[in-house]
């Protein structure tokens, strides 16, 4: 029999896993440490048949597995031996012969790809509702003075090195505790959700990441918050920094804007640089470094002290130049070079953020109000084939290039929202007016104020025209195509104001206000 152990020191693991990734390979180093595996169904049957010695949870139990696998770990042998606090209760686990479990290796079913599938049934959602898994879990972390509990298969190599050279430490029980609980707490909003309308909805239970020095001001306290699910490096929440002090609330808000417009532009090398998580200058090129150079000529004055990203990795050149060229408060890139590392460490005040290029991105936005949150799905929806071309010049080959360009910036422009531009690059951003003619009239300025000519130029709306005014002023500077949503009860006046200057102009369909 397991004797009850000192903190940390682990000489039993439960394991019992949906998720087998990595499974096989922790088993195998927890056993060669000298750990004692416990195991349930499919999980035992996988690691033996990789040749590991598993003890069957029935024969620890002396219970057999029942009711089709819904009851099969919720036993006291079981939760006795997780929950037992052994400097007061090893006389109890003595008394009644229960081995103390010292490590619980547990995931969940896998609940939300279930009904996420289209031809999910109820009864279906309902047997994939995880019970004894979440119970081990929610006991092993309630007692990580003791136990150690891990639910992330990445999780896996540090801890088993862990228990290779010794006690697992406080710290470490304590964090992969809260990671247990965040894991559950997921886990339930999405059955909660599911429950209230027979479908997959988001979970917002958040991991809690680090407290910040200050939110948007200094006197306003802020944290934040990990989606669930997610790994390091994958977002910007969870971007490897290489140097510079913590990032502040204004940062981070800077550089997701910054991140979400040039990962939207992937086809080749992009630079989007933003400040008040607005951009104001974007462009694409062979290089980052000739992107930077086209963006940074969007609105030099602006950009100093910008948030800069781009969605290639920087070599040493490109970070030379763009560091001669202007102060820069975050750097975000996919990968940075050996070389541009050590140009960066020079500059100890630049944070430069590492972030995956993931080919997936959040689906659900919220934001919250007095009393409230608002839930809405992310604006990503950008289908090409729904332009209509209801001016009567037809857009050509390049006018149809620049003009999906500008289409795609302005969905990252606050509203009301204006962008000029070229092929491959902003010439001009009106951002959050309060009329649609004045950011038009904005754009105009930026562009001007930086002796661009905006003749033969693109223009892109978020929203629709309300009056012609707006497209009037457009054409007088020379602008020669606009893309917009299209929708006014003034549509007509504004396609014939087009019509008349000789413009082509693109409907959509698709508003992007970005409030």
């Amino acid at each position: 029999m397991a004797q009850a152990n000192s903190c940390g020191r682990i000489q039993r693991a439960l394991i019992s896993v949906a998720d087998k990734r990595g499974a096989v390979a922790f088993a195998r180093a927890l056993q060669a440490a000298g750990v004692d595996l416990v195991s349930t169904g499919g999980t035992a049957k996988a690691l033996r048949e990789a040749g590991l010695d598993v003890i069957d949870v029935a024969d620890l139990t002396g219970f057999p597995e029942i009711m089709d696998g819904r009851v099969k770990t919720l036993h006291p042998r079981i939760h006795g031996g997780i929950l037992a606090r052994r400097d007061v209760d090893a006389p109890i686990l003595s008394e009644h012969g229960i081995d103390a479990i010292d490590l619980v290796v547990v995931n969940l079913y896998p609940f939300q790809a279930v009904v996420a599938t289209p031809d999910c049934t109820r009864e279906r959602a309902i047997e994939h509702i995880d019970i004894g898994g979440v119970a081990l879990l929610r006991g092993a972390a309630k007692n990580y003075d003791w136990v150690t509990v891990v639910v992330d298969p990445d999780d896996y190599p540090a801890l088993a090195d862990a228990v290779a050279s010794g006690p697992v430490s406080a710290a470490q029980r304590r964090r992969l505790a809260q990671k247990a609980f965040a894991h559950t707490a997921a886990y339930d909003c999405a059955i909660s959700a599911y429950l209230v309308d027979g479908r997959r909805t988001e979970s917002f239970a958040f991991e809690p990441l680090a407290r910040l020095r200050y939110g948007e001001n200094p006197h306003q306290e802020a944290r934040l918050l990990g989606s669930p699910g997610g790994s390091a490096g994958d977002s910007v929440a969870r971007a490897h920094q290489y140097q510079g002090k913590a990032l502040s609330y204004n940062n981070l808000v800077d550089a997701d804007a910054a991140w979400a417009c040039v990962r939207a532009l992937d086809e080749t090398a992009a630079c989007v640089i933003v400040k008040h998580a607005n951009p104001c200058g974007v462009a694409t090129a062979d290089t980052p470094q000739q992107a930077y150079q086209a963006a940074f000529a969007t609105d030099p004055k602006s950009a100093f002290g910008g948030i800069l990203a781009f969605n290639r990795a920087l070599d040493g050149a490109c970070v030379e130049y763009l560091l001669a060229q202007q102060f820069v408060e975050v750097l975000l890139a996919p990968d940075f070079s050996v070389e541009a590392l050590e140009l960066l460490a020079a500059k100890p005040n630049v944070r430069a953020l590492r972030i995956g290029r993931r080919t997936d991105t959040d689906s659900t936005l919220l934001k919250s109000i007095d009393g409230g949150l608002l839930v809405q799905t992310a604006d990503l929806s950008d289908d090409e084939s729904r332009l209509d071309k209801v001016s009567e010049r037809q857009p050509d080959a390049a006018q149809i290039v620049a003009l999906q360009f500008a289409w795609t910036v302005v969905r990252f422009v606050k509203s009301n929202a204006i962008v000029i531009a070229a092929p491959g690059r902003t010439l001009g951003i009106g951002a959050g007016q309060t009329s649609r003619v004045d950011s038009v009239e904005l754009a105009l300025h930026k562009a001007r104020e930086q002796g661009f000519d905006v003749t033969g130029s693109v223009l892109a709306s978020d929203a629709f025209f309300p009056f012609a005014d707006a497209v009037e002023r457009a054409a007088e500077a020379g602008v020669a195509a606009i893309i917009q949503p299209g929708g006014s009860i003034r549509d007509d006046e504004v396609v014939a104001c087009a019509n008349e200057h000789g413009m082509v102009m693109v409907c959509t369909g698709m508003r992007h206000f970005r409030h």
